[in-house]
C-alpha cells in the first residue's frame, strides 16, 4: 500500500501495535507484556527524530513501533539497522535508475547544511514539505518489510512460531 499511495494507514499500524501488546500478554503475562511494550517505545524512538524533521511519514514510525510491539527491543534494533540498509539500497538504486545523481547528491547536501545550521525540528519540516514535491519519494514501509524479514531470516527466526 506505502508503495503506492505513500501511506501506512493507522487502522493497520495500530491494530498491528495492539495485536502485538495482546499477544505478548495473552501468551506469557506481564513481564512479556514490558518487554513488548519496551520494543515498541523504541521502535518510536528510532525513527521519530527522522520524522521530526520530515524525513520520514509518520505511518513508518507507527509500523516500526508496532513491529517492536511484536519483537521486542533487542530484536527491533536489528531489524531498524537492516532496515536502513535495504532503505539506502533501494534509494541508490532509485537515484540510479532516474540519472539524477548530481541533482540528489546537491539535495542532500543541502539537507544536512540545513540540519546543522537550523536544528529547529518544526523549521526542517516545513523546509522538507517544501521540497516534497519534487523530491524522488521512498516509500519507507518496503524497506522496513524487506530489512526485517532479512534480519529474521538472518536470526534464524523465521518458522520458529
Amino acid at each position: 500500500m506505502d508503495g503506492l499511495t505513500y501511506r501506512v494507514p493507522n487502522c493497520l499500524t495500530a491494530h498491528f501495535a495492539l495485536g502485538g501488546l495482546a499477544f505478548a500478554y495473552w501468551t506469557a503475562g506481564l513481564s512479556t507484556f514490558v518487554w513488548s511494550v519496551q520494543g515498541l517505545f523504541l521502535g518510536l524512538v528510532l525513527l521519530l527524530p527522522i520524522h521530526a524533521i520530515g524525513g520520514i511519514g509518520a505511518g513508518d514510525v507507527k509500523l516500526l513501533a508496532g513491529l517492536g510491539a511484536w519483537v521486542g527491543a533487542s530484536t527491533i534494533l536489528g531489524a531498524f539497522a537492516t532496515s536502513a540498509i535495504a532503505g539506502g539500497l533501494m534509494g541508490l538504486g532509485m537515484i540510479l535508475w532516474t540519472g539524477q545523481v548530481r541533482r540528489h547528491c546537491l539535495s542532500t547536501e543541502s539537507i544536512f547544511r540545513e540540519v546543522i545550521t537550523i536544528g529547529q525540528p518544526g523549521e526542517l519540516s516545513r523546509l522538507a514539505e517544501l521540497r516534497k514535491p519534487e523530491a524522488t519519494l521512498l516509500p519507507y514501509a518496503i524497506p522496513i518489510a524487506i530489512g526485517s524479514i532479512g534480519y529474521f531470516a538472518w536470526m534464524g527466526m523465521l518458522g520458529k512460531f
